[in-house]
């Protein structure tokens, strides 16, 4: 290890001899007596020194090497130091121009996973997944350029067609794409994301064998219905097959993500179709003269440009929370956000009893 002050962290004086690392007082650390000796050696936990040569070098600046030892320990309980060594090797998963992209992002990393080299285990994890989106509309593309650009190993967008204006949006694909094959739009969106570097690991990767499933499906549909379809047949597909997956999308003034299905272990979509039904029994009718072609679909979908980009950074959040081992808001429930005011709101949704996705096994006697 190679300890390295935390370069997200602010440095500020609260007075002459106290010391404070970052800006949020009730997040922040604080160091009393900061004196010059203790200054001088923060300046070398620059990463270029393992932890024997910076006992040494506290020792010679006054501190003694038993004081110096117990520095570093503070420092790194208080979450202050990361491990330079793990990052170089977790950065170096990536071609050059994306290494460079990757630096904010690395260091939030390092404040929501403060320990020194849990930030690099979580950024070597998302270099190891696969995303599958399904839908290149304003809100799909968004998610797959965003879950690139923060470092998802590979990101595929699946959809038919030819790229239309409404499909446009600043956060994915631009006006100048219209009329080209959508996946191959969307690929190119992905590509500019990564800083021309996924797309030429992906070009060069092996071939002849199958790619291995996805670690994770988004459900983006163009037209946003998607979002409330619930018991989709896709879906369900990746029920059987135990692929976790998230539902998207925006229709009319409502933007919707979740719910996050976490197969066997969280609410699904068909809970949330048949809860919906349960407080409108016309609902699974509604549905259906929703479908794609359907006659109760409107002729032109809304979808507001700020709303869109604002679910998709919501659904790329939480797909990135999953990847990096938490619990998203939107497993067990889903986030609503309204072009109407503004608000995010969280709905709770429960495993419905006559769905059956989370009955529990009989024991067999």
């Amino acid at each position: 290890m190679r300890p390295l002050l935390k370069p997200a962290l602010s440095r500020t004086w609260r007075d002459t001899e106290t010391l404070q690392f970052g800006t949020v007082h009730r997040h922040a650390r604080v160091v009393e007596q900061a004196g010059p000796a203790f200054c001088s050696f923060l300046g070398l936990l620059d990463g270029t020194r393992e932890r024997p040569a910076l006992l040494a070098a506290g020792e010679q600046l006054g501190l003694g090497l038993d004081r110096t030892g117990e520095l570093l320990d503070s420092l790194e309980k208080a979450g202050l130091l990361d491990d330079a060594v793990a990052t170089r090797e977790a950065l170096a998963r990536y071609p050059q121009p994306h290494r460079e992209l990757l630096a904010p992002d690395l260091a939030s990393l390092s404040l929501i996973h403060p320990e020194p080299e849990a930030a690099p285990g979580v950024l070597r994890a998302r270099a190891a997944a696969r995303i599958e989106v399904r839908g290149a509309g304003r809100v799909g593309v968004a998610v797959a350029a965003v879950l690139a650009a923060g470092g998802v190993g590979t990101v595929t967008v699946v959809d038919g067609g030819r790229v239309t204006h409404g499909d446009c949006s600043p956060a994915g694909l631009p006006p100048s794409e219209v009329g080209r094959l959508r996946t191959t739009a969307a690929r190119s969106a992905v590509h500019r994301a990564a800083g021309h570097g996924l797309a030429e690991r992906q070009r060069h990767s092996p071939g002849g064998s199958p790619a291995p499933p996805p670690s994770l499906v988004v459900l983006a549909p163009r037209d946003g219905g998607g979002a409330f379809a619930g018991g989709a047949f896709e879906a369900r597909r990746l029920m059987r097959a135990g692929v976790p997956h998230l539902y998207v999308g925006v229709l009319e003034h409502l933007g919707v993500v979740g719910p996050l299905v976490l197969p066997g272990a969280s609410a699904c979509g068909d809970c949330l179709a048949l809860t919906r039904t349960d407080e409108d029994a016309a609902w699974p009718r509604l549905l259906a003269q929703l479908a794609e072609d359907g006659p109760g679909r409107p002729r032109t979908p809304a979808c507001d440009t700020a709303l869109a980009t604002a679910v998709a950074g919501l659904a790329a959040l939480h797909v990135q929370l999953h990847l990096d081992g938490a619990r998203p808001p939107s497993v067990d429930g889903w986030c609503e956000v309204s072009a109407a005011d503004g608000l995010a709101r969280r709905l709770r949704l429960r495993g419905h009893p006559d769905c059956g996705c989370l009955w529990q096994p009989l024991a067999v006697r």
